[in-house]
């Protein structure tokens, strides 16, 4: 784990984002926060000495991940490959007809519709309680409540609502990799792969398992029941509930936490966001997201020669090899997100219109990250109410820290206070 030097801070930072954090259309403004070190003029498309390909811009980026040649490589794919109990491989890993297939099964949990009917009552409602919270004690930890918020919502989604006290602990330290310096050399990975196989076991026992229970006795509109309609065991339904945990649950925490460190620093941008309308405030977020993804690196291997554009030159990908797509640098190419892209605009348009405000931050092509939409308008909810508290102010700025193991940020002791 590392801590991120804070942008803001220190004269050298700022010297170097000069002319790179101003909207040029609102007046408004903000800068990066998160990133480790900026990929700005480095090569768009290289090949390490460890044999790995370095994907950087936007039009390289979206060739790989929209790709039929390609097959996931991250995210433990070829080693949940190898564990042969699995007959029915988590969706994040599947490839071709067979992942179209499960994708389009499980597409309506997360249709606009479907969550705003299903889902919506259920983000305003916890919504409350922790804006409730926050008042009584007039001071709260903003990773804290952004984190039960998160496991609440995507607990519905999935269908862990028959868990024992203590989900969202849980989930938090199977997720914490703080303790493994290195996943390759660390002397003490054993021992924190051991620690973990544990905290699977709590996971399972006290969450998956009453969860599958419940559902095989009366089956909900949710993804657990599905996945029991689809003859899944509970080793694979339990391998999909780490998927969806680590994809719906520990990402729109870190997100709601960034989002709302900035706009409490720029009350211009605050105000702004409150005054408008959800589809302006969307696009607010959506630019939050552009310049401060969650994960900062999608993992790709070529199952067959692959040939891409590489400004002008064509560059061909073997088949086997091992491709990174990196998020920060393709979301950051200024021949797509046009000036100033270190800088957050509200209004920024992109050169392209099939390019979405948040480009790559939800990944591209088949694997794109279905929750998009549920990410967005949870984090759009609790930030109206959060930021709508007058007298709200920071009491202790967060520390942003590297998760080397899933390439991710952590934003945390988000200190705020009600004066």
């Amino acid at each position: 784990m590392q801590n991120i030097e804070n942008i803001a801070t220190g004269e050298a930072s700022e010297q170097k984002l000069a002319g790179q954090t101003r909207c040029p259309v609102h007046g408004l403004w903000s800068w990066q926060k998160t990133a480790r070190v900026p990929e700005i003029g480095l090569p768009a498309v290289e090949r390490d000495e460890q044999g790995t390909w370095h994907v950087r811009s936007f039009a390289a980026a979206r060739a790989i991940l929209r790709s039929g040649n390609t097959k996931q490589a991250g995210f433990n794919a070829e080693l949940i490959a190898q564990v042969r109990q699995i007959m029915h491989s988590p969706i994040l890993y599947l490839e071709g007809k067979e992942h179209n297939q499960q994708r389009k099964m499980s597409a309506r949990f997360f249709t606009p519709k479907f969550v705003s009917e299903h889902y919506r009552s259920l983000m305003e409602r916890q919504t409350r309680q922790l804006i409730q919270q926050l008042k009584r004690n007039k001071q709260a930890d903003l990773s804290r409540l952004s984190l039960v918020l998160a496991v609440r919502v995507a607990g519905q989604v999935v269908g862990l609502t028959n868990s024992f006290p203590g989900l969202a602990q849980r989930l938090e330290a199977f997720f914490d990799f703080s303790s493994l310096k290195d996943p390759h050399q660390d002397p003490f990975r054993f021992l924190h792969i051991a620690q973990n196989q544990s905290r699977l076991m709590a996971f399972y026992l006290l969450d998956v398992l009453p969860a599958i229970r419940a559902r095989r006795r009366q089956p909900q509109q949710d993804v657990i029941s599905h996945l029991i309609g689809q003859g899944y065991s509970n080793l694979e339904i339990l391998t999909e509930c780490v998927t969806y945990a680590a994809a719906g649950m520990i990402t729109t925490r870190e997100f709601i936490s960034i989002a709302a460190l900035h706009l409490l620093e720029q009350p211009e941008l605050r105000a702004h966001y409150l005054a408008s309308a959800e589809e302006e405030r969307y696009k607010l977020l959506h630019e939050i997201l552009r310049l401060e993804p969650v994960v900062a690196g999608l993992y790709r291997r070529a199952t067959a020669d692959i040939t891409i554009d590489n400004d002008g030159t064509e560059v061909t990908i073997p088949q086997g090899e091992k491709v990174k797509v990196h998020i920060y640098a393709a979301n950051e190419d200024e021949q797509v997100v046009g000036e100033y892209p270190l800088g957050l605009c509200p209004a920024r348009q992109m050169k392209d219109e099939s390019v979405p405000d948040m480009v790559m931050s939800f990944g591209d092509g088949i694997h794109r990250c279905p929750g998009a939409f549920i990410a967005i308008q949870e984090t759009d909810i609790f930030l109206q109410h959060l930021l709508a508290l007058d007298n709200l102010r920071i009491v202790k700025k967060p520390a942003i820290r590297w998760n080397e193991p899933i390439e991710a940020y952590e934003v945390r002791d988000f200190l705020l206070s009600l004066d």
